[in-house]
């Protein structure tokens, strides 16, 4: 039978496995474009859940699926890091209330995350990590017929995932045209075997600090300043919320405020997260007993981080302070790179979450940013496809505001829907408005091979210059000015009306100005161009044509 302590440490070496493979996995995508971040976002994801767990010594196995499901459904990243989530959480309602588990009762759990993840996406497609999580669980039911020991059924589980695994390849003719196998597919396996480990051996796989990736909502504070730092202690903390206790997180707030600065205060039903800089942290986790029990603390000297920070500065990242509705409707986007955020900014978002390829935001951190929007109705415009099952996590999360989630799988998909939005109708008939337009921007892309490949019938070498438009790898060069000058030449049609050229930050001005020059000399006569400085990482430039 398998106790909380078991699971516990099977969720542990399952999250330490999937760190030690999350570059081979990320080495997985379909185009050698350098954006797969799949293993990294899986391992982020599992990684929130083996850090919730730490503070946990019980041994009910219920419990201990349930804190893994909330700290996986906060720190999901990315499609597969949202389906390993809703996995994970179906399993929890399968294990609810459960002292100690046998192999049927993991299979059966298994199978109602398997469910939500099928019915959480609008087109489910075989060949990837839904395959290998259905098939997984498929043969875990059949083995329990034969024998419920957690051992033998569990072991099944993992057979049958990498059979799938293989035959990934079969059933999603894209990934045997790029000779791999599905890379959630592949994470998920890596979920299991180190699961695996400590069910059958009772071995946890060990962490590699090589491997380190933060899961924290809240960036390490010693990069947050560049001058002096008024306070001294970074203190964060999550509070499992008792039933019983009916104090609103507000007051939590409103105390933390008068001891300190930077204070965020996110919280659903089961949990509250607290970030605040203090010099008091002893009175900030008393105040926090008041509203339940302290499942994970973290406190940190920014003081004597920062000597250390600067001589190698990290990037800011946005800390998003809750702010009650005082308007009708409000936005949120998602894009990386200053310029970008900017841009977003004056098209009307409120609030601007730092991500987008090769850095996909977790739900978490989207949650925060809608929080921190006044409006009665927030509009959540992802700009990437792999952001928008995140993007929907956090409808259900929302109490006290309406969410709507505007689908743009791009960056120009997210500027069009920003400009039709209309103030005179509601949230609801707007996302369908903006999305309506959305459709009709094309999208083109520039950035460089992260690998040798042959794609479509081209030899593709480390470091070439390729653009995609709409998704689909179309030219290979020597140069990204020749391939975005390419690129809109097979894009644009004699019904364009607007061309946006933006240009990230590994192209010149020059470069730019040079682009943006040889697209006008073309089109100029008959289309509105316009240059952009997106700032944008991985894509020298993303070009909007409408």
């Amino acid at each position: 039978m398998i106790n909380g302590g078991i699971l516990k440490n099977a969720v542990l070496s399952g999250a330490n496995n999937i760190s030690l493979k999350k570059n081979e996995i990320n080495d997985l995508n379909i185009f050698p474009v350098p954006d797969g971040d799949t293993g990294t976002n899986m391992s982020m994801t599992v990684m929130a859940a083996a850090h919730a767990l730490e503070e946990y010594s019980g041994s009910n196995a219920g419990e201990v699926a349930e804190i893994v499901a909330s700290a996986m459904l906060r720190g999901a990243r990315g499609n597969s890091g949202v389906i390993t989530s809703l996995i994970f959480r179906g399993f929890a309602q399968g294990l609810k209330g459960m002292e100690e588990v046998n192999g049927k009762n993991l299979a059966a759990a298994l199978g109602i995350g398997v469910d939500a993840a099928y019915n959480a996406v609008m087109k489910p497609t075989e060949g990837t990590i839904l395959t290998v999580a259905r098939m997984a669980y498929e043969a875990g039911v059949e083995a329990s017929k034969e024998n419920t020991d957690a051992v033998y059924v569990w072991k099944a589980i993992c057979n049958k995932a990498n059979d799938a695994l293989n035959i990934t390849p079969e059933l999603l003719p894209v990934l045997k045209k790029a000779g791999v196998v599905d890379a959630g597919g592949k994470g998920l396996c890596a979920i299991f075997e180190g699961m695996l480990s400590v069910i059958k051996d009772d071995v946890v796989i060990e962490y590699d600090e090589k491997n380190d990736i933060s899961i924290d909502t809240f960036e390490s504070a010693a990069a947050e300043f560049d001058d002096d730092i008024k306070f001294t202690y970074c203190t964060e903390f999550i509070i499992g919320r008792d039933s019983e206790i009916q104090t609103d997180p507000q007051q939590l707030r409103e105390f933390l405020e008068t001891i300190g600065d930077c204070v965020v205060v996110v919280n659903d039903d089961e949990i509250i997260k607290v970030h605040v800089h203090t010099e008091q942290p002893g009175a900030a986790l008393t105040k926090a007993l008041e509203f339940g029990c302290l499942l994970s603390v973290k406190v940190e000297n920014m003081k004597e981080q920062h000597k250390n920070a600067k001589k190698k500065k990290k990037p800011e990242k946005e800390v998003f302070t809750p702010a009650e509705p005082t308007k009708k409707i409000g936005f949120v986007a998602v894009a990386a790179g200053e310029g970008l955020k900017n841009l977003f900014k004056d098209l009307g978002c409120d609030n601007v979450v730092s991500g987008g390829q090769s850095m996909n935001p977790s739900t978490d951190d989207i949650y925060a940013a809608i929080m921190a929007t006044p409006a009665e109705n927030v509009i959540v415009l992802p700009n990437n496809k792999n952001i928008i099952l995140a993007a929907e996590q956090t409808v259900p999360m929302v109490k006290d505001r309406n969410v709507v989630i505007v689908p743009t799988r791009t960056i120009p998909q997210g500027m069009t829907a920003m400009l039709n939005f209309d103030p005179e109708i509601s949230a609801e008939s707007n996302a369908q408005l903006m999305m309506d337009s959305a459709h009709n921007v094309g999208t083109g892309l520039v950035t460089f091979a992260a690998r040798n490949s042959e794609f479509g019938g081209k030899k593709i070498k480390e470091g070439d210059i390729i653009a995609l438009e709409n998704g689909k790898l179309t030219i290979t060069e020597k140069n990204a000015v020749k391939a975005v000058v390419k690129l809109a030449k097979d894009m644009v049609s004699r019904n364009t009306l607007f061309i946006t050229i933006i240009y990230g930050e590994d192209v010149t001005d020059e470069e730019a100005n040079k682009a943006y020059e040889e697209i006008r000399d073309k089109y100029g006569s008959r289309t509105d161009i316009s240059l952009v400085k997106g700032d944008q990482p991985v894509y020298y430039f993303i070009l909007s044509v409408e």
